[in-house]
This record gives structure tokens, C-alpha cells and sequence, in this order.
């Protein structure tokens, strides 16, 4: 099967939007529920890590295909179902242009078409998958294979954003890309500050943060003057959360009432945490989330207390 084949079976956005929650449904709250959140499942970085060659030694990804399969078997067993699955970035570890690339899709791809059919699919673009230094071409080809680079949708009265954090990151090769997207989220937070939405939530790769809005640049944050901008501006528009990944650990704080979450990897830790997914339920009144590990969340499912909070009302 080719990527292009396997793309189709995917509910991918498209039009700025995601199909699978027709807006005029899915804007009213109607109680709590969840989704789950992964990042970097990143077929190939394993290897390449372990063998200290990031360019070129990505060529075997094994142990992230049985990762992702385990991480797919867990979220289909749980009970109630995920409202939906978000992978925020670095879906496959060969940048544009690399050997392995095509390989990579075609297996992830592979194993997310078991995801059960009533949770639909939500897909970040990361570094990885569209670039350091991303291009037309390289978002082209991410629009094609896995959906829009950015987008909104509604969820049972929650307003979500997805974005490409990349082109804040170095937007040098597409800066038409850029404002493009910096106009599109001017109306969109203009829609989160004037609707009445439950609560708006934020998917990105990069982290606005790692740990305070102060911290020095790092290669895992976004600048300080991007981040200072963007956290004011989703502030301002009422944005509860931003969650992303990108870290390979987990990590995270807050800027007034805004949270950043940074979530660990599906695939290559290369901090002490373990290959895990989040749970995250929204209530009326607040977003709690808990990273749990692969292996405890097909073991054991939602914990008692976050299914207390899915059954009130």
C-alpha cells in the first residue's frame, strides 16, 4: 500500500477543519469527556539515538512499530471510548528528503488504521515531519499524506486549534506560509475570545515552554519572543491549555491562567520517563490530564478518578 493509499483511509482535515465533528453538532457542551494525546511516536529515532547518528542511522524501527501497536490496542480497549486520538508531531524520524521516509509513513500509517473507526484521528505536524527549516513543498507533502498543517474544530462545546509551530520556529524558506497562518489564527482567537465555548485548547509540536516562560532559549521551546507573543495572545483569547511534545519527557508549567503540557514520547525517551500517552478530561469548570504509561494504561484502563469526573454532570 502506498502512503497516498494508506492516507485515504484517514478522516484527515481538510478546509481548515476536521469532518469528523460537524461544528454544528459538536458546538453545544453536553458533559465531560476525554481524549488521549501522543507525541512522537518517531519511527526510526530509537535506533539512531542508540547508534549516536540522528542524520543517518535511523534505519531500522522495530521497536516503535511495537510501541505504537501497543499504544493503539490500549486506547482501543478503554472504556468509554476517547472522544479522539491527537499525535502532537514527529509522526516518522526521516526528515524531508532522507532515506527511509516513505518506509516510515507506510508502516505508521499500517498500524494507526487499527485505531478503532469511531475515534477519529487528529495529526500535528512536527519537525520531523516537515523540517527544520520547513518549505511549500515539505508542508505540501504533509498536507497530503496526513491532513491540513492547521486547523480548528469543535468538540461537545470545546474549542480546538491545531497548529504548525514550525513556522515560528524558522519560517525562512516559506514566509508566505507563515503569515498565512498568523492571519488565520488572528480570526480563530478572535473566535475563542468572543464564543462560548466550554473551554479552547491548543495542539502544537513545539512547546511554547518547558518549564517557565522565562527560560533561556532552547532547541525545545520556541523563542522568547515568539513565546511571549503567542502565550499572550492565547491568554487574551481565553485558552486554557497548550499541549505538545517534542521533549521526549514530560515537562510543563503556567503563564497566568494559560497551561503548558509537554508530553513524553510514544517512542524514544531520552529522559527517565517511560513510552506513555495522556489522558486528558474535560469538565465544565477544568482540563485535568494524566501521562500514564503504555503498558499501565492497557493494564488498567481510565483510573477511578478520572472516570468519576467523565460521570459528572
Amino acid at each position: 500500500m502506498s502512503a497516498s493509499e494508506a492516507g485515504s483511509v484517514f478522516r484527515r482535515a481538510r478546509g481548515r477543519t476536521l469532518d469528523a465533528f460537524p461544528a454544528d453538532k459538536e458546538k453545544v457542551w453536553e458533559g465531560p469527556f476525554y481524549f488521549i494525546q501522543g507525541a512522537d511516536p518517531q519511527f526510526g529515532l530509537m535506533k539512531a539515538w542508540a547508534t549516536g547518528d540522528c542524520d543517518k542511522g535511523g534505519d531500522e524501527w522495530t521497536q516503535e512499530i511495537q510501541l505504537t501497536k501497543q499504544a493503539v490496542q490500549a486506547i482501543n480497549k478503554l472504556s468509554p471510548r476517547p472522544r479522539f486520538f491527537v499525535l502532537c508531531g514527529d509522526l516518522i524520524h526521516a526528515m524531508p528528503g532522507t532515506p527511509w521516509r516513505k518506509e516510515q509513513t507506510e508502516d505508521l500509517q499500517r498500524v494507526l488504521e487499527d485505531v478503532d473507526s469511531e475515534i477519529p484521528l487528529v495529526f500535528v505536524s512536527g519537525n520531523h515531519d516537515i523540517g527544520n527549516s520547513p518549505t511549500a513543498e515539505s508542508v505540501s507533502e504533509f498536507c497530503q499524506t496526513w491532513g491540513d498543517d492547521y486547523f480548528s474544530f469543535w468538540v461537545g462545546g470545546v474549542f480546538f486549534l491545531v497548529l504548525n509551530s514550525q513556522l515560528w520556529f524558522d519560517a525562512s524558506r516559506c514566509p508566505t506560509l507563515k503569515q498565512a497562518q498568523d492571519r488565520w489564527l488572528e480570526e480563530q482567537l478572535g473566535v475563542a475570545g468572543q464564543c462560548r465555548c466550554q473551554h479552547a485548547i491548543v495542539f502544537q509540536h513545539i512547546p511554547l515552554f518547558l518549564q517557565t516562560i522565562e527560560e533561556e532559549d532552547d532547541y525545545f521551546n520556541l523563542t522568547a519572543s515568539v513565546r511571549r507573543e503567542m502565550a499572550d495572545k492565547f491568554t487574551k483569547a481565553g485558552i486554557k491549555a497548550v499541549f505538545s511534545g517534542h521533549y521526549h519527557r514530560n515537562a510543563g508549567g503556567t503563564y497566568q491562567d494559560l497551561e503548558m503540557v509537554v508530553s513524553s514520547a510514544i517512542g524514544c525517551q531520552l529522559g527517565k520517563d517511560t513510552h506513555g500517552l495522556r489522558v486528558v478530561v474535560v469538565t465544565a469548570e477544568k482540563i485535568v490530564h494524566r501521562y500514564c504509561s503504555i503498558d499501565e494504561l492497557s493494564e488498567k484502563g481510565l483510573a477511578d478518578d478520572l472516570v468519576d469526573l467523565l460521570q459528572k454532570r
